[in-house]
């Protein structure tokens, strides 16, 4: 009995490929005041050093001074932020921290939630790979209609408190890891599988793919993309599209008779 072929599976990078921001960052503002906030009503112990003990986490750009940064440190020093931080509460910070953001008329990458939603229409599976938190990048996956999430996983104590340590930063060649364990899972071959990427780092996930994008992007990823011949698509920002498609039909096909790549079609 010959088995049927796999779905295939479009993996988005999140940060600046479907949200228009640095999502880390951004929740970290708006979980410093939803704390200070939640001490001043008493709802919290007050902690009059928790701005100043809990500064901005650190700039991920290099300069020329000091070098290029270790991402993957930085990335371990932003989560050890969190330490002693029950997980319901940063779940329940993050839904509500995404329920405001969506509302942003300059939220989202339009070319990557319109990539998204044909994708979801020609009923391939949809994968969000992002280093951002799980809490936040669930919100996200549950508003977009992703199947599956693969990110930095936070080790929880017996009783439901974040150690303030991750598995492994989700950045770099653990994108391209995660990828090839999830088409592992799933049976589907690489080569009719889709990549979103915006960033440099988004390199080894972009080239496990048969079919890589590129969405915005530095020049460095845009010069590379277009040696290599791959789809490159514009940053531009704008709301939330509201309901996206579901799976519908087959999928169409070019004049030429081709399966159109959802990357290329029209919105």
């Amino acid at each position: 009995m010959t088995r049927a072929a796999a779905v295939p599976v479009a993996f988005f990078d999140v940060d600046e490929t479907l949200v228009a921001t640095k999502s880390l960052l951004d929740f970290w503002d708006y979980w410093v005041t939803r704390q200070d906030g939640a001490a001043g009503t008493g709802s919290r112990p007050h902690d009059p050093q928790r701005r100043t003990a809990q500064p901005a986490p650190p700039a991920t750009t290099s300069t020329a001074a000091v070098g290029p940064p270790d991402r993957s440190r930085l990335n371990r020093d932003y989560y050890r932020r969190y330490t002693g931080t029950p997980l319901s509460l940063l779940r329940a910070a993050a839904r509500d921290w995404y329920a405001l953001y969506r509302r942003g008329e300059r939220a989202f990458v339009t070319a990557g939630l319109h990539a998204l939603a044909r994708h979801r229409a020609l009923g391939h599976e949809i994968v969000l790979v992002s280093g951002s938190l799980r809490p936040v990048v669930d919100a996200v996956a549950a508003d977009l209609g992703a199947t599956a999430v693969r990110c930095a996983e936070q080790t929880v104590t017996d009783d439901g408190l974040l150690t303030g340590e991750i598995d492994r930063p989700m950045i770099g060649r653990a994108k391209a890891d995660a990828v090839e364990a999830h088409l592992a899972e799933r049976g589907a071959r690489a080569g009719d599988c889709h990549a979103y990427g915006d960033h440099d780092s988004d390199l080894p996930m972009l080239r496990s793919v048969g079919h890589p994008v590129v969405i915005g992007g530095a020049p460095a990823l845009r010069h590379e993309a277009a040696r290599l011949g791959w789809t490159t698509l514009p940053g531009d920002t704008g709301p939330h599209p509201g309901k996206l498609p579901v799976a519908t039909g087959r999928p169409p096909r070019s004049a030429a008779g081709q399966r159109q790549d959802p990357a290329s079609a029209s919105p």
